[in-house]
């Protein structure tokens, strides 16, 4: 799911690939309106497998702190309301879904983000964030 799921910068929401073109991607908007359009090599484009999120430590995939969110939320929409809430708010939300953030370089409109991106996935039904980890098998000679 992770690689045909993607932002575009300077549209809202998030896009499904679709197909590809000679010159562009056709992607499919993932809100209600499942509208098509073009992509092209001049838009700025992400997979949301390449986006990470910054912490103390080590960056943290976007998909790791969806899938956070989303055992925070039990799978639903989130409870906090992104363009309402607080600066101190949403980071306080934030700190349940990813405790080691970076509060130096994650601004609140990354958090607003996040949180709107997750709720365009659950309603769109695309909530397998992570890929099932293959079982270990261990060979007895």
């Amino acid at each position: 799911m992770q690689q045909v799921i993607l932002a575009i910068a300077g549209k809202p929401g998030l896009y499904k690939l679709v197909s590809r073109g000679k010159n562009n991607l056709i992607v499919e908007a993932l809100d209600g309106t499942h509208k098509r359009l073009p992509a092209f090599a001049t838009d700025r484009i992400t997979s949301l497998n390449d986006i990470a999120m910054f912490t103390e430590t080590d960056d943290v995939p976007l998909m790791d702190v969806l899938d956070n969110l989303k055992k925070l939320e039990d799978g639903k929409k989130a409870s906090i309301n992104e363009k309402k809430a607080s600066g101190k708010e949403l980071q306080d939300y934030f700190t349940k879904v990813l405790p080691e953030w970076d509060r130096d370089r994650v601004q609140n409109s990354h958090i607003k983000k996040l949180i709107t991106w997750y709720n365009i996935l659950v309603e769109a039904g695309l909530t397998d964030f992570k890929e099932p980890e293959e079982p270990e098998t261990t060979e007895e000679k």
